[in-house]
């Protein structure tokens, strides 16, 4: 056999790499480059937004709710603002001034994990919540309002919307990039004075100097939402919380320059300006019926009392590592 070989051993090579090449071939079909991939994508999100122009199997009155109930978190003011054709129940925000890009965009507030995760349990009321009670708490709360009637057609359109965004989501998951992105802490407490002169900067030309906002050319919605005063959300709004404005902020603002991969804010000074924006008179809301089990609090709940001892200031402002590590402590001695 080996005679053979050596007496024919250009065939033996050329048959050797033809061999290979087939090999790789097959490979290729096995398992295809990443470059190659339709699955590869340059996005820090596993949540992919659908999209009513590609999407063929929404069809006829489903479609309409949905199409309806985006129009509706996009133009909130339209039908439910001070002058609103539906409803004079909010302060004239749109519901895409907190959830950005009508609650699509990654790291912007978005919605791809409501559908997914509710019905459920929930610290802040003590019981089961449905999404149309999470909604409500938005149109209470972020537009210091009256909740929707559940039975009416735009409630029922903005569920639709909520389903349809989340519809590729399994149940119980939440992709990356959902809601609002998590800051590591300061080893101090945040600063509303700091805050003052990153809000000057880099927000008072949108937002006013007096956080007043913008109204849009319409003389209906704003354009850029007031961020404190009579016209801005309550003290009971998620936005209040300072852990959420400042990830907010760092992944978005200022608006249409910042990304999450791209902020323009460091860590410090999204913390000082929330410290600052939230420091600033607005709305009240009654909380007596929030936090039922008070050890359930968040550590930046601005408001007692506490399971943890430490003062409203401090739960407001920081410094938390302090408060995050007695709440730790607490928890391991029930």
């Amino acid at each position: 056999m080996w005679n053979t070989i050596r007496s024919n051993w250009q065939l033996v090579i050329i048959a050797a790499v033809v061999g290979i090449v087939a090999l790789v071939e097959m490979a290729k079909v096995i398992r295809p480059s990443e470059k190659e991939s339709p699955l590869t994508t340059t996005t820090d999100s596993s949540w992919v937004t659908p999209s009513l122009f590609t999407d063929n199997e929404l069809q006829g009155a489903e479609r309409e709710l949905v199409i309806y109930g985006e129009d509706i978190i996009a133009n909130t003011a339209r039908y439910f603002g001070p002058h609103g054709s539906v409803a004079a129940i909010t302060n004239g925000m749109n519901c895409q001034n907190c959830h950005l890009n009508a609650g699509k965009k990654t790291w912007g507030n978005n919605y791809s994990a409501v559908y997914s995760t509710y019905p459920k349990f929930r610290d802040r009321s003590g019981g089961m919540e449905s999404i149309y009670k999470r909604v409500g708490d938005c149109f209470e709360r972020s537009l210091n309002g009256t909740a929707p009637d559940s039975n009416s057609r735009e409630y029922q359109a903005i569920y639709a919307y909520i389903k349809w965004l989340g519809k590729d989501v399994k149940k119980g998951e939440r992709p990356v990039g959902s809601g609002i992105s998590k800051l590591n802490y300061l080893d101090r407490a945040a600063d509303p004075v700091k805050g003052k002169a990153v809000y000057t900067a880099q927000c008072q030309s949108c937002h006013g100097a007096n956080g007043e906002g913008q109204l849009s050319l319409n003389g209906v919605s704003y354009e850029y939402p007031p961020l404190w005063g009579e016209h801005s959300y309550n003290d009971g709004a998620g936005l209040f919380r300072l852990s959420n404005f400042a990830g907010y902020v760092k992944s978005n603002m200022p608006f249409k320059q910042a990304t999450h991969d791209n902020p323009k804010l460091t860590t410090e000074e999204a913390w000082d300006v929330a410290a600052y924006v939230n420091s600033q008179p607005r709305p009240k809301k009654d909380l007596r019926n929030d936090w039922p089990d008070i050890s359930k609090k968040p550590f930046d709940h601005p408001f007692g009392p506490y399971a943890d001892g430490f003062s409203e200031s401090q739960h407001k402002y920081g410094p938390y590592k302090p408060i995050i590590a007695k709440k730790e402590e607490l928890a391991k001695k029930k």
